[in-house]
């Protein structure tokens, strides 16, 4: 008799796609929302509750990606914790955030989780390092999308400063800034991923 384990890992691997690509367009498209929202808030712009809609989207698109990669992505296990967990966390983040400012409620409160899971992004950043889970080319890249995302992550609860004020200002600005750096190693490593993908499907 084949353990049920067996044959949930041979269905898994059958029906395998490699989206990896996707996700990462989804998550520097992630980073690029979460600034938008701080440079909103530091212009004090009415138009900041048009990004609720698209929040809440690319976090369930997150939030569904980052479990399929979890829970059921026939890869080494380090690479299901290394990218998926925190995808996941983002996502549910994000989920929330949107709905708080769709209805205009403090988002405030999120940067304190926002603070954890930079803790676990930077723990992540040194494993990368330490087990030499990437090299090259591909290491420059990776330390690059999880030392920003990790630092924005951290440095979220400054979002408790009032942007109209000098502190304030700059706090929102440097999250902000760490966020686009984020995204656009998000973004490199996903187009790269594609087009090597597009040459020999996996």
């Amino acid at each position: 008799m084949v353990p049920s384990t067996r044959i949930l890992g041979d269905l898994t691997a059958a029906v395998f796609v490699d989206s990896l690509a996707v996700m990462l367009l989804a998550l520097g498209s992630s980073a690029s929302l979460l600034a938008m929202y701080l440079l909103y808030a530091v212009k004090q712009k009415k138009t900041i509750n048009s990004l609720a809609i698209p929040i809440i989207g690319f976090g369930m698109f997150d939030v569904a990606s980052g479990f399929l990669m979890s829970f059921a992505w026939p890869l080494p296990p380090a690479y299901n914790m290394l990218f998926g967990d925190p995808l996941l966390f983002l996502g549910l983040l994000m989920v929330m955030g949107g709905y708080m400012l769709y209805k205009n409620m403090n988002l405030k409160v999120l940067s304190i989780f926002g603070f954890f899971l930079g803790i676990y992004i930077l723990v992540e950043a040194v494993a990368i390092l330490n087990f030499k889970l990437e090299t090259g080319v591909d290491l420059i890249s990776s330390m690059g999308l999880y030392v920003f995302s990790g630092l924005s992550a951290i440095l979220s609860p400054l979002v408790y400063l009032d942007p109209k004020s000098n502190n304030g200002k700059h706090a929102y600005y440097l999250i902000a800034t760490l966020l686009i750096i984020a995204a656009f190693a998000a973004l490199f490593i996903g187009y790269a991923a594609i087009y090597a993908h597009l040459l020999s499907p996996p």
